[in-house]
C-alpha cells in the first residue's frame, strides 16, 4: 500500500494551484508596483508623460475593472468553460498582456492593449482558481478546506512580497519594459506549473457547473459581441468629436462603476423577489457596510499611485543603510500581512462575537484614516526635504491592522446577510466595493491640483475617521438589523489563518 503524495498534508493539487496563484500574483503586483511611475515618467525617461493626477486616475480605474470583471468571469466558468479551462485561458491572456506591455516601442497602443488583456484574463482566472481550491476537498471537510485556503493565501502574499523587489529592481534606470517582461515571465511560470500539475487536480473544475445549452450559448456570445461592438463605436464617435481625453474617459468609467452597485441594490430592494421582511432589513444594513468598505479601499488602494509617488519624490529610499527602489515600498504591505495574520486570527477567535462586524469595519476605517494622518505629517515634513522611508513603513503597518479587521469578514458577512434568492450573486458584489473604492480613489488625485499634499491626506483621513466613528455610533442599531447577537467568546487554541487572510486579491 503506497501513501498518497500530499502538500503539507493537503491534496497535491493544492501545490499546483498554490504555485499558479503565487506566480499570477507576482505578475499582478509586479506590474502594479511600477505602473503609475511608468505612466508619469517623461518620454525622455521612456514613460508615457502623464501628470501624476492622470496616472493615479488610470491606475484607479484599472484596479477597479480588475475586480469588476470577476463577475462575468465567474459566470463564464459556471456556464461555458468550466473553472479549469477558465484559469488556463485567463493566465494565457494575462501573459499576453504583459508581453504586449514589454514590447520596447514608443507607441502607447501596446500598453493599452496589454492592460486590456490583463483585465480580461484576470476576470477569468481570479474568481475560478479559488473555486478549484475549495473543490479539492470533500463537502464535509471544512477544517481541512480552511487550512488549505490558508496555504493558498500564503502563496498570494509571497508573490505580492517578492514581485515589487524583483520587478522594481529590473525596471530601475528607465528599463520599464524589462520590468513588464519579468511580470510576463512570472505568469508564464505559473501557467507552466498549472499545465504540468493538471493531473493532480483529478478532474476538479473540468466541467461548468451549469452549462448553457448550445443555442443559448450562441445567443449569449452574439449579444456579447454586439455589446463590445457598440462600445467600440461609441468610443470612436467620441474620439471623432475631438473631445475625448484620458481624464474624461476615467471619469466616465468611474461613473459606470459607481452605477453598478446602485443599480444592483435598487433592483434587489425595490423588486419583490419573494424577499422576506427580515431579508430586506438585513440588506439595508449591508448597504452601510458596503459603503464603509468602499471608503476603506478608496484610501487603502492609493498605495500603488499616490503613496508610490510620495516614495519616489519625497522619501529618502534607504532602509537599514541599503538603497531601495520606490517600488520596494509596495512590499511592506504583504510582509506585514504575513506577520500579523496569525495574531489577528487568534485575536478574533478569542473575542468571538463580543466584537461585532460593524465594530470591526469601524476599526478598519479609523485605522486607514490614522494612516493618512501620518501621511499628512510626513508630507508636511517633506516640504523641507526628503523624509525617512520609515514613515511609509508606519503607514503600511497601521493600514494592515485595518485590513485584517475588514477584509476577512467581508465575504462572510455578505453570505450571511444576502437574501436567499441572491446568495451566489451577492458574493461577487462584495468585490464591487473594492472596485468602487479604487475608481473613486483614483479620481481624488484631482484634489492635488487645488490643495497641498498635507491637506489632501488630511482631508481623506478625516473622511475615513468620521465614517468609522459614525459606524461605531450606530453599531447597536446595525447589529439589530443584521440579527447579530452578542455571544461570549469560546476559548480556543487559535484561529485558522483562513479566517483572516488579509488579502482580497
Amino acid at each position: 500500500m503506497t501513501s498518497e503524495r500530499t502538500f503539507f498534508g493537503h491534496p497535491w493539487g493544492l501545490a499546483t494551484l498554490f504555485g499558479t496563484e503565487m506566480w499570477e500574483r507576482f505578475s499582478w503586483y509586479g506590474l502594479r508596483a511600477i505602473l503609475a511611475t511608468f505612466m508619469a515618467a517623461s518620454p525622455a525617461h521612456q514613460g508615457l508623460g502623464m501628470t501624476e493626477q492622470t496616472a493615479q486616475a488610470v491606475v484607479g480605474v484599472y484596479g477597479a475593472l480588475i475586480y469588476l470583471v470577476a463577475l462575468p468571469g465567474g459566470w463564464i466558468a459556471d456556464r461555458i468553460l468550466g473553472p479549469r479551462r477558465s484559469v488556463f485561458w485567463g493566465g494565457f491572456v494575462i501573459m499576453c498582456g504583459h508581453i504586449s506591455m514589454a514590447v520596447p516601442v514608443r507607441s502607447a497602443a501596446f500598453v493599452w492593449l496589454g492592460l486590456l488583456l490583463i483585465i480580461a484574463g484576470t476576470g477569468l482566472l481570479k474568481p475560478n482558481i479559488s473555486v478549484m481550491v475549495g473543490k479539492l476537498y470533500p463537502e464535509d471537510a471544512d477544517a481541512r478546506r480552511d487550512a488549505g485556503f490558508s496555504l493558498f493565501y500564503l502563496g498570494i502574499n509571497l508573490g505580492a512580497f517578492f514581485a515589487p523587489l524583483v520587478v522594481g529592481r529590473l525596471a530601475a534606470g528607465d528599463r520599464w519594459h524589462l520590468g513588464f517582461g519579468a511580470a510576463a515571465v512570472g505568469m508564464a511560470l505559473g501557467l507552466l506549473q498549472y499545465v504540468l500539475g493538471r493531473r493532480h487536480l483529478r478532474g476538479v473544475g473540468d466541467r461548468p457547473g451549469m452549462p448553457l445549452p448550445a443555442d443559448r450559448r450562441r445567443r449569449v456570445l452574439t449579444h456579447a459581441g454586439l455589446a463590445a461592438a457598440a462600445v467600440a463605436v461609441l468610443l470612436a464617435a467620441w474620439a471623432a468629436t475631438g473631445t475625448f481625453s484620458l481624464d474624461a474617459f476615467t471619469v466616465v468609467l468611474t461613473v459606470v462603476i459607481l452605477a453598478v452597485p446602485v443599480a444592483y441594490f435598487g433592483y434587489v430592494m425595490l423588486g419583490s423577489h419573494d424577499l422576506t421582511a427580515d431579508e430586506r432589513v438585513r440588506m439595508k444594513a449591508y448597504v452601510w457596510l458596503f459603503v464603509a468598505a468602499a471608503i476603506f479601499w478608496m484610501l487603502y488602494d492609493l498605495a500603488p499611485s499616490k503613496l508610490l509617488f510620495f516614495a519616489q519624490n519625497h522619501t529618502d529610499l534607504s532602509l537599514f543603510g541599503i538603497r531601495i527602489q520606490a517600488a520596494t515600498t509596495q512590499s511592506f504591505n504583504p510582509l506585514f500581512i504575513m506577520i500579523f495574520v496569525p495574531v489577528f486570527a487568534a485575536l478574533w477567535v478569542r473575542l468571538g462575537n463580543r466584537v461585532s462586524t460593524p465594530q470591526k469595519f469601524a476599526f478598519a476605517l479609523v485605522m486607514v484614516g490614522l494612516s493618512f494622518v501620518v501621511m499628512a505629517l510626513a508630507a508636511a515634513l517633506a516640504g523641507a526635504g526628503r523624509v525617512s522611508v520609515w514613515w511609509l513603513v508606519l503607514v503600511y503597518l497601521i493600514q494592515v491592522f485595518g485590513e485584517l479587521a475588514l477584509s476577512p469578514v467581508g465575504l462572510s458577512v455578505t453570505a450571511k446577510l444576502a437574501p436567499q434568492a441572491f446568495k451566489g450573486q451577492m458574493l461577487g458584489i462584495w468585490f464591487i466595493a473594492t472596485s468602487v473604492g479604487d475608481a473613486v480613489g483614483g479620481q481624488t488625485g484631482r484634489l492635488s491640483q487645488v490643495m497641498s499634499d498635507p491637506a489632501y491626506f488630511l482631508t481623506l483621513a478625516v473622511m475615513a475617521i468620521v465614517a468609522g466613528l459614525a459606524l461605531l455610533m450606530f453599531t447597536r442599531r446595525l447589529r439589530e438589523m443584521m440579527a447579530e447577537h452578542h455571544e461570549p467568546a469560546l476559548p480556543a487554541p487559535g484561529g485558522g489563518p483562513s479566517d483572516t487572510n488579509g488579502r482580497r486579491a
